[in-house]
């Protein structure tokens, strides 16, 4: 687990692949293949208007084709209002996870 500074999910990979990329000379195509296999989930967290800070977005990094990362939002955060200066909403499901397998056998528990 780690963290990272970024404006999605699909931004923190372009900044992981920057910073490899300013460390080692290696072809893009085999820095992202590595990024791809190193990472199972995105977990991005935003600040919203209200200041507060909550997940927007849970996502998947599902693999390396065609010359690119490939990721799957699972999670977003839906706005469903605002009262009394606060946002109101919650993740919203917006798609299966693929590396089922995987995870579990990892030790993660997938219910």
């Amino acid at each position: 687990m780690s963290t990272g500074h970024a404006n999605s999910s699909r931004d923190m990979l372009s900044r992981l692949e920057n910073m490899v990329l300013m460390a080692a000379d290696l072809p893009l195509a085999a820095i992202r293949q590595q990024i791809a296999s190193g990472l199972d989930i995105i977990v991005h967290l935003g600040r919203l208007r209200d200041r507060s800070r909550k997940v927007l977005d849970i996502s998947e990094v599902c693999g390396y084709e065609n010359g690119e990362i490939v990721i799957r939002e699972l999670f977003r955060f839906c706005e469903e209002g605002f009262e009394n200066g606060k946002v109101i909403g919650g993740l919203r499901k917006t798609g299966e996870l693929l590396q089922r397998e995987k995870l579990a056998r990892a030790g993660l528990s997938l219910g």
